[in-house]
């Protein structure tokens, strides 16, 4: 196991002030001519909901798949905007879930005074299967959400239930991504894999879905999917660090499908439930060697063209 897997948890670590790797993400970015980055999968959520998140990867919850799993950036949330904005980060987000019925519209009304608090943070929204779940996404796109986020593993749902049939449909015409958890990673639930997804996108082809971790382990069958449907993304959220290719590898046969697909991949990050710097994200994706206009497109352009942001340049 690597020496970063055993990192402290204890939440006396916090990340204190400036992080020392903030320099080497500028001159990554800086290297590739950008004015920074895009981070499609950023978690922000009420403090309490957040504290209960870390107590689980603390505790070695059985969707950790058992890993000993450190937050690098256990701190408060003012502290955690500013360390985005240390590295950088121009756009991020506020990826949010509920495990149960009637805490999606509570989460969303936080994320939504997070969005007005937080201009760089892009206005994030969820949802669940139940009764009601098309009339609060309908309140959230018409209140100025641009994305959402599902998360079929915490869930535990099947993303094809009739309930959220509606839903998707709704998020499709309005062209709103959503960045789904649906692979089996870091440990299986009952609906993830690929097979839901791809009833999903039979029912709504034009759904935006950008899945989450590039769909590990079953990268090259959600791989497939993006090849088959046009609107359908990735997001690279700890994808080919150290810690995930020593139990969830990436197929090297895969490398060049990626490629491929480098206008439809988005870089993600998990921050601050990582377990390892920033920057090795970012390292990850370089030592690939898939060239830096692959890279200047995941880790910004591919984000601006999505989401209609400036460039910047």
């Amino acid at each position: 196991m690597n020496d970063h897997r055993m990192a402290s948890a204890d939440p006396a670590a916090a990340h204190p002030g400036p992080d020392p790797g903030s320099g080497e993400v500028r001159r990554f970015w800086g290297r590739l001519g950008l004015p920074g980055l895009v981070d499609v999968h950023t978690h922000f959520m009420p403090e309490r909901v957040l504290r209960k998140v870390w107590a689980y990867f603390d505790a070695l919850g059985p969707l950790t798949g058992g890993l000993e799993w450190p937050i690098t950036y256990r701190a408060e949330e003012e502290e955690r905007t500013a360390l985005l904005r240390e590295f950088g980060v121009r756009a991020f987000t506020s990826m949010l879930y509920p495990h149960k019925p009637g805490m999606a519209p509570w989460l969303n009304g936080w994320a939504a005074d997070f969005a007005r608090r937080t201009p760089d943070c892009l206005h994030t929204a969820t949802l669940y299967p139940e009764p009601g779940v098309e009339a609060y996404v309908q309140e959230a796109v018409e209140a100025g959400a641009r994305v959402f986020k599902a998360h079929v593993q915490v869930g535990a749902y099947d993303p094809a239930d009739e309930l959220l049939d509606g839903a998707w449909g709704l998020l499709a015409a309005a062209g709103i991504p959503v960045v789904i958890h649906c692979g089996s990673g870091p440990a299986p639930g009952k609906h993830t894999g690929p097979e839901p997804i791809a009833h999903v996108l039979a029912r709504h082809p034009r759904l935006r879905l950008v899945v989450a971790h590039l769909g590990m382990p079953e990268y090259e069958e959600f791989l497939t999917l993006a090849e088959r449907y046009e609107e359908v993304r990735l997001d690279t959220t700890m994808a080919f660090t150290d810690f995930t290719e020593d139990f969830m590898p990436f197929p090297h046969r895969a490398l060049p499908r990626l490629a491929d697909l480098g206008d439809r991949v988005l870089l993600g990050s998990d921050f601050p439930n990582i377990p390892y710097p920033y920057v090795h994200q970012l390292q990850a994706l370089e030592r690939l060697g898939l060239g830096e206009e692959w890279l200047r497109a995941v880790c910004h352009d591919n984000a601006v063209e999505l989401f209609g942001l400036s460039r910047g340049r």
